[in-house]
């Protein structure tokens, strides 16, 4: 859960729906919906005084049966061989706006049968696993992320529904793994949270579409400034990917940037940004001193290619 919302944000919400569950019951009794038991449950071990116990409560018996309950079911996953025969037909219609409601929709509402066969269709009519990336999980995410920020849909359906597009991210990655080409491996990626946000299923996304590129990739997800820059000061990184998602100061942004240039076993590191907040200051990105920024994540592998070229050579002489 952590690498969703973090810690003690989901802390937080939990106490917030606590709140508001009480709420419910107090204003109109004959009204207010029925307390189930694993509810119950949750408020007597919350009320037993110990607080330690609130996230465990709420994620051992509010979203983890759900997960089983979701994993368990035979029918909720697609056949490999399936997914393969279907990939590289030819691109009938794109996703659309109203795909990405339906998803959305589906990611609260459904379950992963629902979400899988809304993929499977996907891939049906000639959508390529990078498109279902940008197109229909990004989307999904921020409009999730929306509800997250604005209360407007239950905490709990919200979390179930970044944890089930996680998920699917994953299920395609091991379905459907990216093809070996020249120079797979040779260049090297990390992608990561700003420290102190907790978003990351951006960073995981488009760490898995420059894998697909042919990129070795690592994601970092809520580290601190101090876990961040001593990756580059113990392992050789050709770039690094910054999502940046809250609002911060630029001299904050700069200070990373320098920082990570200061202590890079690499000297001609490239150091890419990304995330809402680039996209609506893009002029961020020279003022902090980084390389470049890409509105989507194909952008971004495209961007990325022309900072760090393949060394042809290398192949060449080898044949």
């Amino acid at each position: 859960m952590a690498s969703v919302f973090g810690i003690s944000e989901l802390r937080s919400k939990l106490e917030d729906w606590r709140s508001s569950r009480r709420n419910q019951d107090s204003d109109d009794p004959e009204t207010a919906p029925e307390i189930t038991e694993v509810e119950k449950k949750v408020f007597e071990l919350i009320d037993s005084g110990n607080t330690d116990h609130d996230l465990s409560v709420l994620l051992e018996n509010l979203v983890i049966p759900k997960l089983i309950a979701d994993r368990d079911n035979p029918g909720n996953r697609l056949d490999a061989r399936g997914l393969s025969e279907i990939i590289g037909t030819p691109r009938k219609r794109p996703i659309t706006e109203e795909d990405v409601a339906q998803f959305t929709k589906l990611s609260v509402e459904g379950d992963a049968r629902s979400l899988l066969d809304f993929v499977d269709h996907c891939l049906a009519t000639g959508s390529s696993v990078e498109t279902i990336y940008v197109e229909l999980l990004a989307p999904t995410a921020r409009r999730l992320g929306v509800f997250w920020e604005e209360d407007s849909r239950d905490f709990v359906d919200v979390t179930m529904g970044l944890w089930r597009i996680q998920e699917i991210l994953r299920e395609l990655t091991l379905r459907i793994p990216p093809a070996s080409g020249p120079g797979h491996g040779q260049r090297s990626a990390l992608f990561s949270t700003m420290p102190g946000e907790q978003h990351s299923f951006g960073a995981l996304m488009v760490a898995e579409c420059f894998q697909r590129a042919g990129w070795d990739t690592e994601v970092l997800m809520e580290p601190s400034q101090s876990e961040l820059t001593g990756k580059f000061a113990n392992c050789h990184y050709d770039l690094i990917g910054l999502t940046v998602s809250c609002d911060c100061p630029t001299g904050t942004l700069s200070g990373l940037v320098k920082a990570i240039r200061s202590v890079s076993t690499n000297p001609e590191i490239r150091i890419m940004i990304g995330g809402r907040v680039i996209n609506e200051q893009p002029d961020l990105v020279e003022k902090c001193g980084a390389d470049g920024t890409a509105v989507d994540a194909q952008g971004a592998v495209a961007l990325a290619d022309s900072l760090v070229p393949l060394k042809i050579d290398t192949f060449e002489n080898l044949a």
